[in-house]
């Protein structure tokens, strides 16, 4: 059975998440920046890639062998 308290923890979480939200909204979208030269190998990032994937740091490459790693230290 609900008490006081409970209703007291609810409208404080409600109002925290309203809060959040109001926060978030205000927030400008800005899209994260692209380098040009790809961080591993220092080649060019193709500018195809560089607007597919917004802040991508990585060559096609070098991105496939880091997820390769990834997949291979997460089993």
């Amino acid at each position: 059975m609900a008490d006081i308290s409970d209703f007291a923890n609810d409208l404080v979480q409600e109002r925290l998440d309203q809060a959040l939200a109001a926060r978030n909204a205000n927030k400008p979208a800005v899209a994260p920046h692209s380098f040009m030269f790809c961080e591993g190998c220092e080649t060019p990032i193709p500018l195809g890639r560089r607007l597919a994937i917004p802040g991508c740091t990585q060559c096609v490459i070098c991105e496939t062998i880091d997820e390769a790693r990834k997949v291979r230290h997460d089993r």
